[in-house]
């Protein structure tokens, strides 16, 4: 069975190999969807259900950069997640905090990047004090950016940019028609990476949850049925061979 999938593996990405390079997505994110169910379907708790999703994160963080993803957008914990049972998001951020630690070296060993968008401010002071470690001991990563995607919530993200920029008119530190979407886009949690080339959503849910809703006005969509904990390297090679059939038109002809 194993050496089955290793031949489709290495199969997969040989056909990525043979690809132009502007046919590659540069920045993948991805809704992670499908934990609890994942763990329902096998008679788990949904913490287990949370640490298997945690498992494919590192399969496809590690994986990313040899189809030559450099940027890796995750939605982590959005701002609705608050909503669910206390005793679940106690789960989770010990989850978040444990799993930063535990990787560390090998994000800094492996060169990635680690950065967060979203509400940071806002996140429970272990957890913060934990991304803040691990932003700056691998600020220097050069291979791939990891961006987690943390308390955030594409309309809460458009409008905290819209109130900083407010602030600045208020101040006369811009004009009015200073405003465009390069200032726009300046002011927001993603500030300094690139819109996403693709966008790849588990599970079989068809919506985008809002995620990165100013970002991804021109990606291209890869929906899947997968549950998130069994989404794998092979899985990322047919999203990506997926993305590379279409033809981006951003509008034009």
């Amino acid at each position: 069975m194993q050496e089955n999938k290793d031949k489709k593996l290495e199969e997969l990405v040989s056909q990525i190999k043979l690809l132009p390079p502007e046919r590659i997505p540069l920045h993948i994110a991805i809704i992670m969807d499908g934990n609890g169910r994942w763990a329902k379907r096998k008679g788990l708790s949904r913490p287990e259900g949370h640490r298997a999703g945690v498992s494919a994160v590192k399969k496809i963080v590690r994986f990313a950069p040899q189809v030559g993803v450099k940027i890796l957008t995750l939605y982590t914990f959005s701002t609705e997640n608050w909503r669910r049972p206390a005793d679940e998001v106690k789960i989770l951020m010990n989850l978040l905090r444990e799993t930063t630690f535990r990787e560390l070296d090998e994000l800094v060993q492996n060169g990635v990047k680690l950065v967060v968008s979203g509400r940071f401010s806002e996140l429970p002071l272990a957890q913060r004090k934990a991304l803040e470690i691990a932003m700056k001991k691998t600020a220097g990563g050069d291979v791939l950016t990891l961006n987690l995607a943390l308390n955030y919530g594409g309309r809460a993200e458009i409008i905290d940019a819209v109130r900083k920029i407010a602030e600045k008119v208020a101040g006369k530190k811009i004009e009015p028609k200073d405003i465009d979407e390069k200032l726009f886009e300046e002011h927001l949690q993603t500030a300094g990476l690139p819109d996403p080339d693709l966008v790849i959503r588990t599970s079989g849910e068809i919506r985008i949850s809002n995620f990165l809703l100013w970002q991804s006005a021109y990606s291209e969509f890869y929906f899947t049925d997968v549950l998130w904990p069994d989404f794998d390297e092979i899985e990322l090679c047919r999203a990506i061979i997926d993305y590379a059939s279409r033809e981006r038109r951003f509008g034009g002809i």
